[in-house]
């Protein structure tokens, strides 16, 4: 397979509108993002989806995490609330992570889990790609599963070139983890990264399991 790699920092708007038809076209793309180099395809295909699971060899069960370039995107895809509307109003683009209840659009992408993870990547390079997109991206660490995460330039062109069409580049990483809430009943956070317990219970003004 022949890859095209990019410098996701340094894209002309003709590049990224060629980088959103390939990955519309059923592309998969190895990318930078605001956390650690990830595997991300068209989250409404499930063909590129699938490849990313045999890529990564993910077990099937796993669920991907979605991301967005807006939270407008997000309320389409999810049942939106006032509380997830605080939280991303204060704190996206950037590093949380929310689980929500799916809507009849975002249904298909649950892929067998309660809810859709979704996130809006503070990543100027990435979410410029999602605003010509127009598509949300299904997106996992870019590794084997169960072997340490990608965060060195190097390291993933030796791990992605040639097993997908398209390499986006951003030097090498310093990730920060996401936190991650879930919201599909009472919250509970799932993951204490970037952002504490404190921080999401200010803003939902609300205690958190």
């Amino acid at each position: 397979m022949k890859t095209q790699i990019f410098p996701i920092n340094e894209l002309s708007e003709t590049q990224a509108a060629e980088i959103a038809r390939a990955i519309n076209a059923g592309a998969v793309a190895a990318v930078a993002t605001d956390t650690v180099y990830g595997l991300a395809a068209n989250a409404f295909d499930e063909q590129a989806v699938s490849r990313i699971y045999t890529l990564k060899e993910r077990p099937a069960g796993m669920p991907l995490q979605i991301l967005l370039d807006s939270a407008q995107t997000a309320a389409r895809l999810t049942r939106w609330n006032a509380a997830a509307a605080r939280l991303a109003e204060a704190y996206w683009p950037g590093a949380l992570t929310l689980i929500l209840p799916a809507s009849q659009e975002g249904e298909n992408l649950l892929r067998g889990a309660k809810g859709l993870g979704l996130r809006v990547p503070n990543h100027a390079g990435l979410l410029q790609v999602l605003k010509v997109l127009q598509q949300p991206l299904a997106c996992t660490s870019a590794n084997v599963h169960s072997q340490p995460v990608i965060t060195q330039e190097r390291e993933l062109i030796d791990f992605a070139d040639g097993k997908v069409e398209l390499i986006l580049t951003g030097g090498d990483l310093s990730p920060v983890a996401s936190s991650v809430l879930d919201m599909t009943g009472e919250p509970v956070l799932l993951r204490e990264g970037a952002l504490s317990r404190v921080q999401l219970e200010t803003v939902l003004q609300q205690p958190i399991k």
